[in-house]
This record gives C-alpha cells, structure tokens and sequence, in this order.
C-alpha cells in the first residue's frame, strides 16, 4: 500500500468555496476512480489556507491506472478545467508516502 498525500495552499479567502466545488463536482469523480479515501484536511493553525488530502493505493501502478482513467473521464476534465481557471491554488506539494511496518491499513 501507498499513501498520496497531496497538500495545496490557497489564495487567502479562496478555501470554502473550493471545498463546496470539490464536494459537489470533483469528489464524486474521484470517489468512481481512484481507491481508499482517507481523507481531506483543512488547516485551523500554522500554515492557513491550506489543504491536505490523502488517498490509499495498492502501488504506484494501480494509482497510475486509477489517476490515467480519471483523467480521461469528461466529468473530471470539466471539473479541474474550472478549477484552474478561478486560480485559486498557488502552490500543490504531492508525496507518495509508504507506512511503516507497524502502521495501521486504512
């Protein structure tokens, strides 16, 4: 298992109503390709206007094939289309992250 954990800093004032286009329009389309949701996070103190969220996979290949056939879906297309055009992201860091031996499955 691998973890993508991908962290995204906003335009200050920019972060609710992403969440609310995500929610509605990009979440579902992601929930139909990609695998494990672990999770979307939003900051309250330290670095504000900022995201993270985190997805489980088998590998990179099922990531891979998973992220390829979302991104060929019209519906996902549409979505990142009008999300680049609000320009709100100013900066995306992602790591694919592997669990200790020890670490609890999602």
């Amino acid at each position: 298992m691998i973890v993508e954990h991908r962290t995204y800093t906003f335009k200050p004032g920019t972060v609710d109503g992403w969440l609310k286009k995500y929610e509605a329009e990009g979440f579902p389309v992601q929930k139909r390709h990609l695998n494990t949701f672990m999770g979307l996070f939003v900051s309250e103190i330290g670095c504000l206007h900022t995201t993270v969220l985190m997805w489980a996979y088998d590998s990179l290949a099922d990531r891979e094939q998973r992220r390829a056939s979302m991104y060929a879906d019209p519906e996902w297309q549409e979505f990142i289309a009008g999300i680049w055009a609000l320009e709100v992201i100013q900066k995306q860091e992602v790591m694919i992250m592997n669990p200790a031996t020890f670490s609890p499955e999602p």
